[in-house]
């Protein structure tokens, strides 16, 4: 059956993907501005708690029965347990930990194991389907990402280097499973992981000696995790919903550089060849990324499931009222077979045998 109707692969999954990047980049240079007057540990609570109390008051205000997303259901419970123990509370642990025992150069540098770990998994683990283009791409980005980060100190191998690579680990491992229930309403997620985040890391650090700073501080550090981490997590799902996780997380290993762009401009570090060289090389993951086209023949089994859709090809089931779209409710997928292209969204996560060429 060929599939006549208009399918822009690339929107809103693409947009999404590199909103999250840019939102997550530009937190660390704003972080450093606040690093003078709160110790690391606390920092990193506030930023988590600031997510989570931003995103439950804009819950409030935007009512959290016509939001247009399906609920977290039972069975989504465990997947969602197991995101925030590993992204929310494991990985910030180890890498404070990890901090206090290896340089911040090669800390950094370290740091972009994340998004290798995200792709790896996705692709070895879950089966997401990788070319060698795409491939090509998400190294090219990453490359651009460790040059950045590069401080010509190399990475020291020690106990510290392991604890923060421990942290990128943990931390690849909560954006899968946090792709097992991106059918489920984003907001309610990140809101969940900020708060519950939140509340464990300032704890710790108030255990541990540190006290908190001023409410403006407070507030300042609020407000920067709400949006370099609350509404980027948001952003993130969704592009999980639509690109899969390897893909988000290859699009997602942008923010290095973006934060580099806004230390430039907000604290007047210069420009430099690495930055540019950097640049050139996520350009080049990015145009390979976006100039995929997956498109081929394949099947659609029968499929049951809830989240949030409009009236597509994918989507012709029948309602006994008017309904307003996008809306979420339990519906099924006949089987059918069409072409178009696609990417390992919710929709299209079938086998193709062996890797593409």
């Amino acid at each position: 059956m060929a599939d006549t109707r208009s399918h822009d692969h690339l929107f809103p999954g693409v947009p999404l993907a590199l909103g999250s990047a840019a939102l997550f980049g530009a937190a660390p240079p704003l972080s450093k501005l606040l690093l003078d007057t709160v110790q690391p540990f606390m920092l990193a609570g506030l930023l988590y708690l600031g997510a989570g109390v931003g995103l439950a008051a804009y819950r409030l205000w935007r009512g959290a029965a016509d939001a247009g997303e399906a609920r977290l259901r039972r069975e989504d419970l465990p997947w969602l347990a197991l995101a925030i123990a590993m992204g929310g509370i494991a990985a910030p642990v180890l890498l404070m930990f990890g901090l206090t025992l290896n340089t911040a150069s090669s800390s950094a540098l370290l740091l972009n194991l994340e998004g290798l770990a995200t792709m790896a998994i996705a692709w070895l683990v879950y089966r997401e389907n990788v070319d060698r283009r795409l491939l090509v791409g998400a190294f090219a980005i990453l490359a651009g990402a460790v040059l950045l980060s590069w401080q010509g100190q190399g990475v020291a191998f020690n106990l510290g280097a392991l604890l923060v690579a421990a942290a990128c680990v943990a931390w690849g491992l909560d954006n899968n499973f946090t792709r097992k229930i991106s059918a489920t309403d984003p907001v309610v997620i990140a809101m969940l992981k900020g708060l519950v985040a939140g509340v464990v890391n300032v704890g710790l650090a108030l255990v541990a000696g540190d006290a908190l700073p001023a409410p403006s501080i407070i507030a300042a550090a609020g407000a920067v995790g709400f949006f370099g981490i609350g509404v980027s997590l948001v952003m993130f799902i969704l592009a999980l919903r639509h690109l899969g996780t390897a893909r988000t997380g290859a699009y997602y290993s942008l923010a290095p550089f973006v934060g580099a762009l806004l230390a430039i401009v907000m604290l007047g570090e210069p420009l430099t060849l690495k930055l540019a060289l950097a640049g050139l090389l996520m350009g080049v993951g990015l145009w390979l990324h976006l100039s995929e086209r997956h498109d081929h023949e394949h099947d659609h089994e029968a499929l049951e499931h809830e989240h949030s859709h409009v009236h597509d090809s994918h989507h012709q089931h029948h309602h006994d009222g008017p309904v307003t779209e996008p809306h979420s409710h339990w519906h099924r997928h006949e089987p059918m077979r069409h072409k178009h292209p696609h990417y390992p969204d919710l929709h299209h996560r079938h086998d193709h045998g062996v890797t593409s060429a």
